[in-house]
């Protein structure tokens, strides 16, 4: 099993509804998302896919995100069940964005979410 995975950066702005810290007030992040993709078989240039169209793939997904208010997105606004755009979360959106876009004989494997240099969050189905 080979697994490729690439970084892409955006930044965006966020706040946590009911949470009872300061980061219920609108702040800002520059988030730094890790996509992997795993599969058995390699092209014919002996890669899994070609570094340039994952980022480039991962990439129309987070351009989507950047310079972004998080919460007003759909994916976390929608009406009576707004969701916290945590890292978690915001994992969890760029995996439902992908798992599409990586098909044939490539399977998503992850998402990693950093909010700081110390802190993320990782999602992924079926680990």
């Amino acid at each position: 099993m080979y697994e490729v995975t690439v970084k892409k950066q955006f930044a965006a702005a966020h706040r946590l509804l009911d949470y009872p810290d300061r980061c219920s007030r609108l702040h800002g992040h520059s988030w730094v998302v890790e996509v992997s993709v795993s599969g058995t078989e390699l092209d014919e240039n002996g890669m899994l896919i070609d570094f340039k169209e994952a980022k480039k793939l991962v990439g129309e997904v987070i351009d989507g995100l950047d310079h972004q208010y998080l919460n007003e997105l759909e994916f976390f606004s929608q009406p009576g069940r707004e969701t916290n755009p945590t890292a978690e979360n915001i994992a969890r959106y760029i995996f439902n964005c992908l798992r599409a876009v990586f098909k044939n004989s490539l399977k998503l494997s992850g998402v990693r979410v950093w909010e700081s240099s110390d802190t993320c969050a990782f999602y992924s189905e079926g680990r």
